[in-house]
């Protein structure tokens, strides 16, 4: 599994709002992962930030 499906299955099962480090928590991927996986989410509006610094699934 890639990191960017990492990172978007970890932010559904949470079910939750969450930042990237607790991300990082979830997924033990490295934080230049995290980051770079929810750059491409972002792009692809797959992922929407309720508050800041804060992202979770559309």
């Amino acid at each position: 599994m890639e990191a960017k499906e990492q990172v978007l299955d970890a932010m559904k099962k949470a079910g939750v709002p969450l930042n990237a480090g607790k991300i990082v928590e979830l997924t033990g991927l490295e934080r230049k992962e995290v980051d770079k996986a929810m750059k491409l989410l972002k792009a692809e509006e797959a992922i929407v930030s309720p508050k800041n610094c804060f992202w979770q699934p559309k």
